[in-house]
């Protein structure tokens, strides 16, 4: 059986710290068995021979754009069975014009309300038992508490409440999906929205949320 790949494309704006947060998994992912290639540009998902050679996507780029034969190439091969992972802002404030790579994705970042806060992620009781968030409850961080506004048919596996202070202007506490998967044709997605620091990546919690997720995202062999 050949290696498996894991392509980890990382930029956009800086103070999510894409180099940061993605070398964290880095080791993680080669003692799991993955080739790992960086690229520091999108071009590379228009390179239709290494994305269907890809198993595994990790994406850290918040905002920018995207062009059409990046995204379409992206979409393609996810949709062939590679994987697509990601944390925070690089997968759900990535690309805001792109309607089609929030499809792809399952959700786009809406508010982080009081900047950094005290809040928990809590695992949904009914999705206690999948290998993403098996063993765990809850996660407590300060730091930004993502807003999101998701599909439908995303696998909500955690949420987040955000609080109704006296002068916020909506009606009462907001619950927002966390932690989610998706499957796009052949592929699967996850997206944990915290991670906007790199110390929350490195919650052990939190820190095995993701690494479970890379995991599980990547192409089955």
């Amino acid at each position: 059986m050949s290696t498996p790949t894991a392509l980890v494309v990382r930029g956009g704006w800086e103070g999510h710290a894409p180099v940061e947060t993605t070398d964290l998994f880095l080791p993680f992912l080669r003692d799991a068995g993955f080739e790992v290639l960086v690229e520091d540009s999108l071009e590379v998902y228009a390179d239709e021979t290494l994305m269907h050679g890809t198993d595994l996507v990790v994406q850290s780029w918040t905002m920018g754009d995207i062009l059409p034969a990046e995204l379409r190439g992206l979409r393609e091969a996810i949709r062939a069975g590679t994987g697509f992972a990601g944390w925070h802002g690089g997968v759900v404030d990535a690309f805001r014009q792109a309607t089609d790579y929030h499809q792809l994705v399952g959700g786009q970042f809406a508010a982080h309300p009081g900047d950094l806060v005290d809040h928990t992620v809590d695992v949904r009781p009914e999705r206690a038992d999948h290998p993403i968030v098996t063993g765990l409850s809850s996660i407590r961080l300060h730091s930004e508490q993502y807003w999101v506004m998701t599909d439908p048919l995303v696998d909500v596996l955690a949420t987040t409440t955000i609080p109704r202070r006296p002068e916020d202007p909506w009606s009462e506490p907001v619950t927002c999906p966390a932690v989610w998967t998706r499957t796009w044709g052949g592929g699967r997605v996850f997206v944990c929205t915290p991670g906007h620091q790199t110390a929350d990546l490195e919650i052990p919690g939190l820190r095995q949320v993701v690494e479970r997720g890379l995991l599980w995202a990547a192409r089955e062999r």
